[in-house]
């Protein structure tokens, strides 16, 4: 893999039916690139919070469930390194087997329900949620008055 131009991070996609889907679940990419019928990549700019949610299935059923809230980071800025991800990017939120996705899945249905656009979220929420279910707690729903407080944090910024 080679160097994403201009400071963009580069996400690999692809798939492949019933063996492998990387996908966006959330994120604008600034453009994307398609190689070819099973695979592409997105490019991001700075700061842009995205969601890639990953599958991969044998031929007894799905192996591997991963999903990740990412976040692109700044040129000469410190960043995760993770495969398909270049150069990598701050990791906000990472979730491995179906339980834990499906309930991000379900959590991130329940805030574009709200009306909030998953790349608007505080990465506070996505970290406190990592948090959570890492230690197996209670999951904390993203509210209107969480979302206006983050808001609020922005402007004083």
């Amino acid at each position: 893999m080679s160097t994403p131009i201009g400071g963009l991070t580069r996400v690999v996609l692809a798939f492949v039916p019933d063996r492998v889907n990387n996908r966006l679940r959330f994120g604008k990419p600034t453009y994307e690139i398609v190689l070819d019928r099973w695979r592409s990549s997105a490019h991001f700019l700075p700061d842009a919070v995205f969601c890639r949610v990953c599958w991969l299935a044998n031929d007894y059923g799905t192996t591997v469930w991963n999903l990740s809230v990412l976040q692109a980071g700044r040129p000469g800025q410190p960043l995760q390194r993770m495969a398909g991800v270049l150069p990598g990017a701050q990791r906000l939120l990472h979730v491995s087997g179906e339980l834990k996705v499906r309930q991000v899945l379900q959590l991130v249905d329940g805030i574009e329900a709200s009306g909030i656009a998953p790349t608007a979220v505080s990465p506070a929420y996505w970290q406190l949620l990592h948090g959570r279910l890492s230690a197996r707690g209670p999951l904390p729903d993203y509210t209107l008055e969480r979302h206006a407080a983050h808001l609020a944090g922005e402007v004083l910024r």
